[in-house]
């Protein structure tokens, strides 16, 4: 293992702050790429002009300055550095990727430390207060750094994947939901190439051997929940817990978003989330998240609605669970929820009653297995990739932590 160092940040790199400069969305004659926040997490922030503009390439690191994030780290790349953004170009001793990771991994010392009253910024001091650990030997640098790169390329990788996989799922969506299958498993053709397959409706145009149905006529009950006071951590195995409404709002359930029930209150077994339920917010502050929608594929037991979900009951003679869930989510019945959303800006709800008046096309069974079926396969495939994702980044945390301070060794 090579030797070691530790200096001020101020001795590895010099800082230059950068300037206001005329901003535009589009690249006009002398404009470059404008390196503001958003640039930092791989957006774009417009462009600036050069003209007294303080340049960036990448050899250099860029840090967040002022504002919420500040402390935020970004690899630099050639444009124009935004007045809010602070440009360190490091010396020769020290390799700029290594440097990014480091400062990366010292985030929240520095968000820690931020001052200012109304908008907070990195210390002015930053330079001679954060001590840099490095190898002496720029070979070990790049070693590390180059290790934490493709981890980072593997994030990159999966991050692309989910995108592809949930604009699959919507595209599958609106086609099943509009067109359905016929019995030989494949697409209807286009209302505009078969208009005698299609019928009318005030939701649109369905096919023409479904039913048009009020949800209040597939749906026997809807079960509200309880909120009462409770212990903030999830609950351990073999007690109470009452789940919480970001339990349901990332499209998937998540049992860890749940709350412990304390021991002096009886629990209410009739509200006990088990497998296979339709589970659907019915509050947030939120009005995107009011009417999330998802199908429990597995809980722990003893885990209970709050009073901002509610448990869709279904006549399983008329339609499925699984395929509730989806007509749920589909761009049918969301146009609906926001046409009913309710209550001022700081809580938006819906109710039992609007729910139950909200339309829907009812295909036969067999035609609700089949489209149920392709669309649990992408979500599947979903799901495993946000789990990959997740391991990714705890592996990177994890390898941020013992390669940039020495805790493991690293063979050059």
């Amino acid at each position: 293992m090579s030797e070691w160092g530790e200096e001020p940040l101020n001795q590895l790199a010099d800082f230059q702050k950068g300037r206001k400069v005329d901003t535009s969305e589009e690249p006009l004659e002398g404009y470059r790429p404008y390196l503001g926040a958003g640039s930092l997490v791989g957006k774009s922030d417009g462009f600036g002009s050069g003209i007294g503009a303080v340049t960036a390439s990448d050899t250099d690191v860029l840090m967040l300055w002022d504002g919420e994030r500040s402390g935020l780290v970004g690899l630099g790349r050639p444009g124009i550095v935004s007045s809010t953004v602070m440009k360190l170009s490091p010396s020769a001793r020290i390799d700029v990727t290594f440097l990014y990771y480091f400062l990366a991994l010292s985030f929240d010392w520095v968000q820690n430390r931020r001052t200012g009253t109304g908008v907070p910024h990195v210390p002015k001091d930053l330079g001679k207060i954060l001590r840099v650990k490095y190898p002496k030997d720029p070979d070990h640098q790049k070693k590390i750094a180059d290790i934490l790169e493709t981890v980072d390329e593997a994030i990159e990788q999966t991050e692309a994947l989910i995108a592809k996989y949930k604009q699959i799922k919507a595209g599958m969506m609106q086609d099943l939901f509009t067109r359905g299958l016929k019995p030989d498993g494949k697409l209807r053709p286009p209302r505009e190439d078969a208009p005698h397959l299609y019928q009318e409706t005030p939701i649109g145009w369905i096919p023409k051997d479904w039913e048009f149905k009020s949800l209040r006529s597939v749906i026997l009950k809807i079960d509200s929940g309880w909120s009462p006071d409770c212990i903030e951590r999830t609950p351990t195995e073999g007690e109470w817990g009452v789940l919480k409404v970001s339990a349901v709002t990332r499209g998937a359930f998540d049992p860890k978003e749940s709350k412990t029930l304390p021991d002096h209150l009886p629990p209410k077994p009739s509200l006990e989330v088990r497998q296979g339920d339709v589970v659907l917010t019915r509050a947030n502050g939120v009005a995107e998240l009011v009417g999330k929608c998802v199908q429990v594929k597995k809980t722990p037991s003893k885990l209970m609605l709050s009073d901002k979900l509610l448990r869709l009951v279904p006549d399983e003679d008329m339609i499925s669970k699984e395929f509730l869930a989806m007509v749920m989510s589909s761009e049918v019945v969301l146009r609906q929820i926001d046409k009913v959303l309710s209550g001022s800006s700081g809580q938006r709800n819906i109710s039992q009653s609007q729910i139950f008046g909200f339309c829907a096309g009812r295909p036969r069974k067999v035609e609700q297995s089949e489209i149920a079926l392709r669309i649990e396969a992408v979500e599947s495939s979903l799901v495993d990739l946000k789990s990959e994702l997740q391991k990714l980044r705890q592996q990177k945390a994890g390898l941020m932590a013992d390669l940039l301070t020495g805790k493991t060794p690293v063979k050059v």
